[in-house]
């Protein structure tokens, strides 16, 4: 009878053990959720877009609403913020994050002017003063991955579907938090303040799954890809109206872009023996 209680104990930790998540992720349960959007989810957005917005028609390039099956996995439950990423670059030797105004005019998709990108701009090495908890930006795609690898050879970029479901939970919630609108729950351009916010600023804009800033503060990486190989790009970012601002919608850009308006989260499998960020 011992000898099959302490069989039962060790069952449950190493049970316990496969399905760990490292210091500062969430697991996400497998399963089933619902992804993308309807045309209801779709209408009611365009009804609360700029009329830019509306003419650009950015919501029809939205995933049908539809149930996925995912495994299960770890996200991060914070952004990366410019203190995580400076111990990277310090502990690697990667470039730190930054680009030029000739460079960054040939991206060519001048929202804000390059008078806005030099307040996020490293100096001698070192992360902006002041913004030191607030996400990363001006990192490529290639960046985030070798930050996610530097923390753990297991970790990488979330797909657009693990991140979407940490961000909306099973049930497809139409915002991180619930089915209404909620200014105060997340940085964008309702309430300001016009630029990023400390990643912990927003705790009741939390997924189902404790993930903040799902939406809000700054775009993610992703590890999916159009048919034409821009990276797709997850959540809204500070200067974004509400419409934007939901899991279902997506937006892509070059592997090469760097804007003060990205940033990433690394995700891995739900196992022991990553690194800690």
């Amino acid at each position: 009878m011992v000898a099959g209680m302490l069989l039962t104990i060790l069952l449950q930790a190493s049970l316990l053990a496969v399905s760990a998540c490292s210091p500062g992720m969430l697991k996400v349960a497998s399963g089933p959720f619902i992804m993308g959007s309807d045309a209801a989810e779709r209408v009611a957005a365009y009804a609360a877009s700029s009329a830019a917005t509306r003419d650009a028609r950015w919501f029809d390039a939205e995933l049908p609403r539809q149930e996925v099956f995912l495994a299960e996995f770890c996200i991060d439950r914070l952004l990366v913020t410019q203190r995580d990423y400076a111990r990277f670059v310090t502990a690697s030797g990667h470039r730190f994050p930054g680009i030029s105004e000739k460079d960054y005019q040939a991206q060519g998709f001048l929202v804000h002017d390059y008078r806005e990108v030099r307040p996020y701009l490293w100096r001698d090495g070192r992360p902006p003063w002041g913004r030191e908890d607030h996400p990363v930006v001006l990192v490529d795609f290639t960046d985030a991955e070798a930050y996610c690898r530097w923390r753990g050879p297991k970790l990488g970029l979330p797909t657009e579907s693990q991140w979407e479901k940490a961000a909306r939970g099973g049930a497809g919630r139409r915002f991180p938090w619930g089915g209404a609108w909620d200014a105060t729950a997340l940085n964008s351009a309702e309430l300001g303040p016009g630029g990023t916010t400390a990643v912990t600023r927003h705790p009741a804009g939390a997924s189902p799954y404790g993930m903040l800033d799902a939406v809000g503060n700054v775009f993610q990486w992703t590890s999916s890809s159009l048919a034409d190989g821009r990276r797709v790009l997850k959540g809204c970012a500070w200067d974004d109206e509400q419409s934007l601002c939901r899991p279902a919608f997506r937006h892509a850009r070059s592997a090469a872009s760097r804007h003060i308006l990205i940033g990433f989260r690394c995700v891995g499998p739900a196992a022991g023996g990553q690194k800690p960020g």
